[in-house]
């Protein structure tokens, strides 16, 4: 409490037309043998069939059957002894949220993967695709399955929405008779087995797929294959090798002859905008923006506005405020969270509410909504999104108090009970008591949002969610997202993660997570392996590196490189991340020997800083935040995978999205030199730039790195392999 987030093209490449034949050279091909031509499409119990096997070509002079009219079965109640499984099996597809209940979440041009189990009885080859559904219902875009690893019957492919709105994907899966044929013909041909039925079941096979392909995309290859296994005056073996080309392979790969067509029920896709999953952001006080000591004076909106271009020179794209609106007098907090706060102190922005208004108003000191208006627009003049913090508690002094009651929890004497986290206590805020007058509070609260939305913000932190009851921010988001998608709620709860991973589940876009205390090498793997693995799929962490209320006490008495592995770390590991003003003065003393807190804590008192030093972190915030914008590997959470190293201080791991890839190095001491061997996936040579000092090296498999925190901390490389 303060006060205390590319389709995956087919696996063969396209083919370009040719009349000539190739030579007898047959491809292996791992696939298993022949299928029976009758084909029958369905679907896994529990949902309605779906089509989409190809239908089979009218043999040459015969009669056209005389189409009958469908009639609907009558539906029937499923009993327990009815198969839950289609005809080919499709289970375990991923991601799902919940069992499918609740949606799983990606953003516009984020690529992520979906997995299935797909097999069948004896040895057929079996064919999966993903279906993608866009927000109004339509389908067509079938992504091609592959199997991820040989003989695990997992398959997977990379799938990338295009447009936000409530999507959903389906898994279809079917017999491929094709690659069973192809299979079994290039063992039986040149053993000189059952030559002639197999070039005929081949031809008759080919001939109904081609009825499938559309003439513009390689129909009339096809049709020649289907010529050429039919040609006695050519060998076997070239008639066959006419139907195995790259070129018909890559035609049958986009349009398959699907038989036994069976699709996994539909599963919800919540597609938000990038912002949701990307960004860069920085905490400040406006109040302690062009304030002064002596004597004692607020700092405005408006001379706030002054601090925005150099925040966005250092290429940060949200600026996040703490509360903004009137505090409380009564139990009024003074420095370093004293209870006996002086006649200038401006106590805590969380103790919201006094006779000059709630959560609807903007404090006295700070300006008017006009100036707030003026505020956010500068903000966007400069590419800057404003995000509010959203704190749903009361000072003593809030007109809730009088006007709601039963808003608040009251004890045995009478007093309402203030906020507690045992040891600490926050006198000056009463928490509310959401069983009293749920429905009044949500409309409350919808009203607040609301009233903040017409005014500009877009992005909302709202604190401690984790202490209001789970359903009313379901029922909250909900009501906010249906109207304005594009709305962004962060989630404040640093607790337990049960209700972290719900809170998310249920609508929050983005999360504050344990990073600020995962600081050793098994720590930082651990738990971005589990961030950036199945939870991906409903969780988008936002690193900050501090915090009003947190100054990790890795940061204390440190001094900068413990500020720069850790700004390294964040903005690397993570597409979200932030810091809070005065991260790039390395400022780290703690209000004590065993706290987290800052020693004269701005969120107690105004903390004018001097931003024209330049012995501060902002060159090298300034340049992690261009290399963000530059590589869209860091833009991404799912494409993390980590690399031995063979020294604990140092860890590494590559981002890859298409054709960028980076590659970060980092040493874990502060104080010390690290030197490690950093093993890569595979062979080189790399050509390798660290973007950090501009040295460029080769790179193979083993690399020898040291690492000087006094110098620079980490590398950051771009690669590009090496043609010999």
């Amino acid at each position: 409490m303060h006060g205390d987030t590319r389709n995956q093209s087919a696996l063969v490449s396209e083919g370009l037309e040719s009349s000539a034949l190739p030579s007898v050279s047959i491809p292996a091909i791992a696939v298993p043998a022949p299928t029976p031509l009758r084909r029958r499409a369905t679907r896994t119990a529990e949902t309605p069939a779906q089509s989409g096997g190809a239908k089979p070509a009218t043999p040459s002079g015969a009669k056209p059957a005389t189409a009958r009219k469908r009639t609907a079965a009558p539906r029937t109640k499923t009993k327990e002894s009815d198969p839950m499984i289609g005809r080919i099996p499709v289970l375990d597809v991923a991601p799902v949220v919940d069992g499918g209940r609740r949606p799983a979440r990606a953003v516009v041009g984020e690529t992520f993967l979906v997995t299935a189990t797909v097999f069948r009885e004896g040895h057929d080859a079996v064919g999966a695709n993903v279906l993608l559904r866009d927000p109004k219902g339509r389908g067509g875009l079938r992504v091609a399955m592959r199997e991820l690893a040989p003989g695990t019957d997992r398959w997977g492919a990379e799938v990338t929405p295009t447009a936000e709105g409530r999507w959903s994907y389906t898994v279809e899966a079917w017999s491929d008779p094709v690659a069973t044929w192809r299979h079994a013909a290039a063992i039986k041909i040149p053993a000189g087995q059952d030559v002639g039925l197999i070039l005929e079941e081949g031809a008759l096979l080919l001939e109904r797929a081609a009825a499938e392909v559309p003439k513009r995309d390689g129909r009339p290859l096809v049709l020649r294959a289907v010529t050429a296994l039919r040609d006695p005056s050519r060998p076997p073996l070239t008639r066959l090798a006419a139907a195995l080309t790259p070129e018909v392979t890559a035609v049958l790969a986009r349009h398959p002859l699907r038989e036994l067509v069976t699709s996994s029920a539909p599963l919800p896709l919540q597609v938000e905008r990038r912002r949701a999953l990307y960004g860069s952001w920085y905490e400040f006080f406006p109040r302690s923006e062009g304030a002064t000591l002596n004597p004692p004076r607020s700092g405005t909106f408006r001379t706030a506005a002054e601090r925005l271009p150099a925040i966005a020179a250092m290429g940060f794209d949200v600026v996040y405020l703490p509360p903004i609106h009137p505090i409380g007098q009564a139990y009024r907090k003074g420095p370093n969270n004293t209870l006996t706060p002086g006649p200038d102190d401006v106590g805590s922005p969380w103790a919201i509410g006094s006779p000059e208004g709630g959560h609807d108003a903007i404090h006295p000191d700070l300006g008017t909504i006009e100036d707030f208006d003026a505020f956010v627009a500068r903000a966007g003049e400069l590419g800057l999104e404003i995000a509010l913090d959203f704190a749903l508690q009361a000072s003593p002094d809030h007109p809730w108090v009088n006007k709601h009651p039963e808003w608040f929890s009251h004890r045995i004497d009478g007093t309402i009970a203030y906020a507690e986290n045992p040891p600490k206590k926050y006198q000056d805020i009463y928490p509310i008591n959401f069983d009293q007058d749920f429905d009044g509070l949500v409309r409350e609260t919808l009203k607040l949002l609301r009233h903040w939305m017409g005014h500009g913000v877009r992005i909302f932190r709202v604190d401690n969610p984790h202490t209001k009851p789970v359903h009313f921010w379901e029922k909250v988001l909900g009501e906010i997202n249906r109207t304005d998608p594009d709305i962004i709620f962060l989630a404040e709860a640093f607790t337990r993660p049960a209700m972290m991973h719900t809170l998310a589940k249920i609508g929050f876009q983005q999360s504050y997570t344990y990073f600020t205390w995962r600081n050793s090498k098994h720590e930082l793997t651990e738990y971005l392996t589990e961030l950036s693995g199945a939870a991906a799929a409903y969780m988008r962490p936002n690193f900050f590196a501090n915090t009003p209320d947190i100054l990790p006490r890795h940061l204390q008495h440190t001094g900068p490189a413990a500020f720069a592995v850790r700004a390294v770390l964040a903005a690397t590991l993570s597409p979200s991340w932030g810091v809070y003003a005065g991260f790039e003065h390395a400022e780290c003393v703690p209000a004590g020997p065993d706290t987290e807190e800052y020693l004269d804590s701005e969120k107690y008192q105004l903390r004018p800083r001097d931003w024209t030093r330049t012995d501060t972190l902002a060159p090298l915030l300034t340049r992690l935040n261009e290399l963000r914008r530059a590589h869209p590997a860091l833009q991404e959470l799912r494409n993390l995978a980590f690399l031995p190293t063979d020294n604990d201080q140092v860890i590494a791991y590559t981002k890859r999205t298409g054709e960028d890839e980076v590659i970060v190095v980092v040493n874990l001491d502060p104080w010390h030199p690290q030197e490690a061997t950093v093993t890569l996936p595979s062979d080189g040579p790399f050509a390798v730039t660290d973007e950090l000092s501009g040295e460029q090296y080769t790179w193979h498999r083993h690399n020898y790195v040291r690492l000087d925190p006094s110098a620079s901390p980490a590398h950051l490389l771009t690669v590009r392999r090496i043609s010999l």
